[in-house]
């Protein structure tokens, strides 16, 4: 796989029917090594590890009912008490992060009403806080550290 923007972490392997598995700790499971699922557990190791966010508050590839449609969200953190912190949306290396991709996660914030927002596709990261009042996203160098 690809060398992404994220510092160096190591992750279980294993083949079955001809197709890569990769382990995801936050799913408990092996997972299909996609590009984009290279990205996702790029991006949960980088919460975990650099900004120490607790893995009870992770939430992984979980469905979100938007307009009568079902979508799925990538990346979700909680703060401690059950409301949104955070959500990722994770692009494949080869994918550009368009205003399209901040469409997107703009869309799954109105219902979930997160504080902040992160785009990646593993070699561009994009970090926003929302700024409701004024119905727009702010940029930011990072995201905080878990407190």
């Amino acid at each position: 796989m690809q060398k992404l923007n994220f510092p160096q972490y190591s992750f279980r392997f294993k083949s079955s029917e001809n197709k890569t598995l990769v382990f995801d700790e936050i799913r408990k499971k092996f997972v299909v090594l996609t590009p984009e699922e290279w990205v996702r557990l790029h991006a949960v190791q980088f919460l975990l590890k650099e900004k120490k966010y607790p893995k009870s508050l992770i939430n992984v590839e979980k469905q979100l009912k938007l307009n009568h449609t079902v979508k799925r969200y990538d990346i979700l953190i909680f703060n401690n008490d059950g409301s949104i912190f955070l959500i990722v949306e994770c692009k494949a290396p080869s994918i550009e992060i368009s205003q399209l991709t901040f469409d997107q996660i703009a869309r799954y914030n109105l219902a979930l009403e997160a504080e902040y927002l992160m785009v990646t596709n593993g070699l561009e990261h994009y970090f926003c806080q929302m700024d409701f009042t004024n119905e727009r996203y702010n940029f930011l160098k990072e995201i905080p550290d878990y407190k």
